[in-house]
């Protein structure tokens, strides 16, 4: 019987690249998208060993109808993994971004995190009667769950809670043998960038303090994607922290991920601040 797993938010990006790699490893997956439009393309592409699940992280009904569609599927097995990368990306300086952007933001890649990840636990062996081996969940967190970058400090927020649940979650599943491992990626390019040109947070703040910095944030954000990793670096590291019989508890794939941890904090300060145009 195949190995199955869950991804959120598979439409394009991280999400599609590690349900093709792990589907052709020979796992089932499923994969949640929000359209029937994206359901059917992503089948298309990805044949029958996926399975989309259609619903949002932010829907408590459609996560619960989720959960109880892939138990009738998967019987009495556990998932091998579970897989939060559903998230968004908003920018903008904390002092004029609008509060429902940020609460959107935090009900998306916190909150929605934590709703998949309560509805689909039973299926991953948190219960003391549940055959072995149990799954794993494994985070989408960033570099910025360790460095908060100005213009994202709101997504800065949102990974370090992601990254606080990740190492809690994994002390407290202990007593069900389930590993929680948070993966930290740099700048990678996806789609996800095209969704922020379109975004233009150059023009929606021009009239603020920001707006002279902001001004040369496309081209900065333009030249990070330039020196950005393709994708299968991230979609790598989650079928290794999947298979691994000893996973670690966090896979950083970018140096930025330990500048916090070995460069003063007020240098760094400097630095961000200079390649921002804030100084």
């Amino acid at each position: 019987m195949k190995k199955s797993v869950v991804i959120t938010g598979v439409s394009s990006g991280i999400g599609f690249a590690t349900a093709r790699a792990l589907i052709r490893r020979g796992y089932r997956v499923f994969g949640s998208v929000r359209s029937e439009t994206d359901a059917s393309r992503i089948r298309a592409e990805l044949g029958e060993d996926f399975i989309a699940l259609v619903f949002d992280v932010t829907d408590a009904p459609g996560i619960d109808k989720a959960a109880d569609t892939v138990a009738a599927k998967i019987g009495g097995e556990c998932l091998a993994a579970l897989v939060n990368n559903a998230g968004i990306a908003p920018t903008g300086p904390l002092l004029h971004q609008p509060p429902e952007e940020i609460r959107q933001l935090f009900e998306i890649n916190v909150f929605g995190v934590i709703a998949v990840t309560r509805a689909f636990l039973p299926l991953l062996g948190a219960r003391r009667d549940t055959p072995r081996p149990r799954g794993r969940i494994i985070n989408i967190s960033s570099f910025n769950g360790g460095v908060s970058v100005p213009f994202a400090i709101a997504y800065s927020a949102s990974k370090h809670a992601l990254e606080a649940i990740s190492d809690g979650l994994r002390r407290e599943l202990c007593i069900y043998g389930i590993d929680v491992i948070a993966i930290e990626p740099g700048t990678i390019r996806t789609e996800i960038w095209s969704k922020f040109r379109a975004f233009g947070v150059e023009k929606r703040y021009a009239g603020t303090d920001y707006g002279r910095a902001l001004a040369a944030f496309p081209g900065i954000v333009e030249e990070e994607i330039r020196k950005g990793d393709p994708v299968e670096k991230v979609s790598d590291a989650i079928c290794r922290a999947i298979e691994s019989p000893r996973p670690r508890a966090r896979y950083p794939l970018t140096a930025l991920w330990y500048l916090a941890r070995v460069v003063p904090t007020r240098l760094l300060d400097r630095e961000l601040t200079k390649r921002l145009r804030l100084r």
